[in-house]
């Protein structure tokens, strides 16, 4: 046979096919319209493991998370009608965060197709957004190879999510014997990969444009991931501020004297002076969205470095685009710029970073009872080792994680970024866990996004920790009973108070929670039960949930200069909530006496 397996259907044919393009986990959740393939899954002697979501959605964010972690293909599976339609949510993570995933959908019979029969959903419609580049309904046994494997080439080239549609009398046919004929197409499991490289007189543009600059800024996205060494040597070569997009943060030293840290409304103050000053801006593998955070157009001249040729000239005015691996293309330009030693720019741009740590330092220190969550983040970032893998979720916390933890540049983080999705966090730390169970986790989290899905997704944590070779898994949920990111948008945004029935959130005792669940469970409501709680945490001989009762009023502040400008706002947006604004006035005034001490 030709291109199939030896006997069974379509679905075994599936399961080789997956174990040929060396997927070795698929998460999901069954219904009849996947049985089939999950069928084939329990009877393979080589299949992929699988591992079972306690929603789709959640299954979804773990394939994204798998591929983020681990560099490779994420795969997720789902039954119809609403199984497939809860798929959403984590394609659309993984569309806008380019990461290769590949969605194996169910769908009702072929003869039933266009009838309103029960869960029957236009899928190929449903799906034609999230994943346009591959989405392909299989209508009869002889398709099912090629669409496999131009679902995982597309996924791969791409860097999108691709769909496969499986009806389940498709899944259910004996599996195609493929032969030269017209109307079969043969198609091998094979990827291929190549480096592109930039053209030579546009390299020698860049040079023209770097080497005219006096104030280099550098902006490195999730592209540097294999050009880590290179952006700092580059930066370290030209005395240039090295700025990140929240995508990049990990994949920069964040302890050097250059290093100013994320840039956007959740960044630092070291990146907006860096970006405020620059005359000249290099963009590396970035398409970060915060464009009102970039330098001014007209200000400073700009080169971006992309393997992609659509992203470049995308966020920024660009003067020369350079296509081509971050890698190599850096090592080029290394090759041909002189080397700049103590320039004034350098000192400004390390003066200002040094301002920046004390700041952060300074705002983790201030009094807010019952704690300050800025300091909270910082402790638990301190005690993240090198191996660790670490997983954010989404709201007020990826402001902690963005100013109060800085990575060392090897460790792996990662989040629903551009898509900025809640409930990715648990999601994200089960995949981080599943794809090396050798490994210790770390999982942040607000109270909004534990309730959303995260406290869901602990029972597959108390489900599956006893296969894991090191059980350490620590969740950190910051527990303030508030939509803190959104009700300070609300006073930022609109000059609005917030508005409660739409911004508080029931109580919740999650380490008791966990403790029901069969894991371990730490309360922390003061700041100086910290050292031991976290040392508890770290040692757990199970996965632990630290609860944290955090102050919801904190202020969450654009990088100064710029914050001043939405101080008057915030300010009446409080005023008008009277005494409940109260506390957040008097942190608000202390963040600001802070700020005017690094001369901001």
């Amino acid at each position: 046979m030709s291109g199939g397996v030896e006997r069974g259907t379509v679905a075994d044919a599936i399961v080789d096919r997956l174990a040929k393009w060396g997927v070795e986990r698929l998460y999901g959740y069954s219904g009849d319209g996947n049985n089939p393939l999950l069928g084939a899954l329990g009877r393979a002697t080589a299949a992929p493991r699988f591992v079972q979501a306690r929603h789709e959605e959640s299954a979804a964010f773990m394939a994204v998370g798998d591929a983020k972690y681990t560099g490779g293909v994420g795969v997720v599976t789902s039954t119809q009608g609403p199984g497939a339609i809860h798929l959403l949510n984590g394609l659309y993570d993984a569309k806008l965060d380019s990461v290769p995933v590949v969605a194996l959908v169910a769908q009702q019979h072929r003869s039933v197709l266009g009838s309103d029969y029960q869960q029957e959903v236009d899928l190929q419609t449903l799906f034609h957004d999230v994943a346009a580049p591959f989405v392909q309904l299989v209508s009869s046994p002889e398709q099912i190879y090629l669409a496999l494997d131009r679902a995982f080439r597309s996924a791969l080239a791409r860097k999108q999510p691709t769909v496969v549609i499986l009806p389940h009398d498709v899944q259910d046919a004996p599996a195609p014997e493929l032969g030269q004929e017209h109307g079969h197409v043969v198609t091998a499991p094979l990827a291929a990969r190549g480096v592109p490289r930039p053209l030579s007189e546009d390299l020698d543009a860049a040079v023209d444009v770097l080497a005219a600059g006096e104030r280099i800024a550098i902006l490195a996205g999730r592209g540097v991931a294999h050009a880590r060494a290179e952006v700092q040597r580059l930066a370290d070569h030209l005395g240039a501020a090295l700025t990140t997009s929240l995508l990049g943060k990990p994949y920069v030293d964040e302890r050097l004297p250059l290093s100013a840290g994320t840039m956007g409304h959740l960044g630092t103050d070291a990146s907006a002076y860096a970006m405020e000053h620059c005359d000249t801006l290099l963009i590396v593998g970035s398409n970060d969205p915060w464009t009102e955070f970039y330098p001014a157009p007209g200000q400073a001249r700009a080169v971006q470095i992309d393997i992609d040729p659509a992203v470049i000239a995308n966020r920024y005015p660009v003067e020369v685009g350079l296509v081509g691996d971050a890698r190599d293309t850096l090592e080029a330009l290394l090759a041909r710029l002189d080397a700049r030693g103590a320039t004034p720019w350098r000192k400004s741009v390390e003066r200002s970073v040094q301002e920046w740590r004390d700041t952060a330092r300074l705002r983790s220190e201030v009094a807010a009872p019952p704690l300050n969550p800025e300091l909270m983040v910082r402790e638990f970032g301190a005690r993240l080792a090198p191996e660790v893998r670490l997983a954010s979720d989404v709201g007020s916390c990826v402001y902690h994680y963005a100013r109060q933890i800085r990575l060392p540049g090897s460790l792996q983080a990662h989040l629903s970024s551009t898509l900025a999705s809640m409930g990715c966090g648990v999601p994200y730390g089960i995949a981080a866990k599943e794809s090396d169970s050798e490994r210790p986790v770390a999982v942040l989290a607000g109270d909004g996004a534990m309730q959303m899905l995260g406290n869901a997704e602990l029972i597959t944590v108390a489900q599956r920790w006893s296969t894991w070779v090191n059980p350490q898994f620590v969740v950190l949920v910051l527990q303030n009973r508030d939509l803190a990111e959104v009700s300070w948008e609300q006073r930022e945004m609109g000059a609005q108070p917030r508005f409660v029935p739409s911004q508080r959130l029931p109580e919740f005792g999650y380490a008791e929670y966990a403790k029901l669940l069969g894991l371990h469970g730490i309360r922390v409501d003061a700041a100086e039960q910290l050292p031991a709680a976290l040392d508890e945490a770290f040692t757990a001989e199970r996965p632990v949930v630290v609860e944290a009762i955090v102050s919801q009023h904190v202020p969450l502040l654009p990088p100064f200069p710029g914050a001043r400008q939405k101080l008057s706002p915030m300010r009446e947006g409080l005023h008008a909530e009277g005494e409940r604004g109260e506390e957040a006035l008097r942190l608000l005034e202390a963040y600001e006496r802070i700020a005017a001490r690094s001369g901001e």
